[in-house]
């Protein structure tokens, strides 16, 4: 093998870095550091040359091979002991065209580079509410966040795609090239290929009234169900995702609430900012706050907003579901546990995934749970490994409770290694015409380093 990597590093433009170099460590390090794999080839690729040469050599060396951009994956699906990594983190091209409003993008671009590229011509792209996520994990497993009730989910958003196949073969898949490819890979994940170049449609979206409000923890049960009549009423233009959390002790949160226990929404409204304040009088006007961070800013400031508290690097364990109504019995499941958060980072928040996303029908794209109401993620998150324990436990007991209102299946993006049958039930009727794509397009189940579906037999 080592002569094989010797061959592999002199036609490769990218970097191989194998165990023995000085670097080793810094390559396998990903977002979670729950996560503790060693790969035996890491290729940094450059282009698709690279990639193709990486898929062949993984192929060829029967080596397991595991896709990485951006690195967040909260299961660690971005790495594979002793196997290869193909690492897509430099592929960063991006063109916008501000007349047809597109975006072609490489996978190697995080949300934060995809908004102030977007941004300089008063657009956006619907994706997520970290801006250091990769773009391709992302998209590929359906993509929320602040735009979504405006814009849709990102795939939604997804024009065209270039795939490198199992078989080293480029593709390029849309709704009329290989367009069973394109149904799959709008929230099949990594299933089908390594896809190194995204276009998408972008939204006139540039400065966003935004931002966090807080209410004491007493208030829960009523901010609940206050959030759920506001949201379930709204235009597409306001979005709000609820939390639980712990004030972090420190900048921008008045010193006041450092350590308190409270429940919030992080709002977004889209809408004419002259409009903001009436759209938000009703809101202030319940409780009221005891904080309100909500005024205008540019998008990509939003989309950052969280940055700061969550680097990589810290302990992260993650449980989701789907909800379809916030019935009593589920606002004080919520309560129970969300008021009880074993860290300052460790949170719950319910994403809308209503408004445009309901316009879409279920068999469209092969993100099946069209009908859901709510995204549900539980993420313990410390940067002490000691904690690892305490807030695994806390994401299961929350996770355990919550299943008697939660709707089966869950996010694929927001998912552990749980298992076929939990993934079978995240694609729901969607399932078994993702497995007869996979059969075509990869037989073998070459990339099987994901949320796994299985080829048809």
């Amino acid at each position: 093998m080592e002569e094989k990597i010797k061959e592999l590093k002199n036609s490769a433009n990218g970097e191989i870095i194998v165990p023995q170099d000085k670097n080793y460590d810094e390559a396998r390090s990903i977002y979670n550091a729950m996560i503790d794999k060693h790969p035996g080839v890491i290729f940094k690729c450059k282009d698709i040359e690279d990639v193709v040469q990486a898929v062949n050599f993984g192929r060829e060396n029967d080596l397991e091979v595991s896709i990485r951009s951006g690195g967040h994956n909260g299961a660690g699906l971005a790495l594979v002991d002793d196997g290869l990594v193909i690492d897509l983190s430099e592929m960063k091209e991006i063109k916008i065209d501000p007349d047809s409003k597109t975006a072609k993008i490489q996978p190697g671009r995080t949300l934060a580079e995809v908004d102030k590229a977007t941004y300089e011509h008063g657009l956006a792209l619907p994706s997520g509410i970290i801006g250091t996520t990769g773009i391709a994990g992302l998209t590929l497993g359906g993509g929320m966040g602040y735009l979504s009730r405006k814009g849709g989910l990102t795939i939604d958003n997804l024009l065209e795609a270039d795939v490198v196949l199992a078989s080293g073969e480029v593709v390029t898949t849309n709704a009329s090239d290989h367009s069973d490819l394109f149904w799959a890979l709008r929230g099949g994940g990594g299933n089908f290929g390594v896809v190194v170049s995204f276009t998408f449609n972008l939204i006139p979206v540039k400065n966003v009234y935004a931002g966090p409000m807080f209410w004491p923890i007493e208030k829960a049960e009523e901010a609940m169900k206050f959030y759920d009549t506001i949201i379930k009423d709204a235009s597409d233009d306001l979005y709000g995702f609820f939390a639980y959390l712990i004030v972090p002790p420190g900048d921008p949160f008045p010193e006041h609430l450092h350590m308190q226990r409270v429940c919030g929404v992080v709002w977004c409204y889209t809408g004419p900012l002259e409009k903001a304040e009436e759209v938000f009088k009703p809101i202030r006007e319940f409780g009221p706050p005891i904080l309100d961070f909500v005024g205008e800013m540019p998008m990509p400031t939003l989309n950052g907003l969280f940055d700061g508290l969550y680097p990589s690097g810290m302990q992260w364990y993650w449980k989701a579901h789907y909800i379809n109504e916030l019935t009593d019995e589920c606002i004080q499941e919520n309560i129970k546990h969300g008021s009880n958060t074993p860290s300052v980072r460790s949170t719950m928040h319910l994403y809308p995934i209503d408004g445009k996303v309901h316009e879409i029908a279920q068999e469209d794209t092969a993100w099946a749970n069209r009908g859901a109401r709510w995204a549900q993620v539980i993420v313990g998150v410390s940067p002490e490994p000691a904690d690892a324990d305490k807030i695994t436990k806390w994401c299961k007991d929350y996770y355990e409770g919550m299943k008697p209102h939660a709707a089966g299946g869950a996010y694929v993006n927001f998912m552990m290694e749980e298992g076929q049958e939990r993934i079978k039930a995240s694609y729901k009727d969607n399932y078994e015409r993702l497995t007869k794509i996979k059969k075509k397009y990869d037989p073998d189940n070459f990339f099987h380093i994901n949320q796994n579906i299985v080829p048809a037999d």
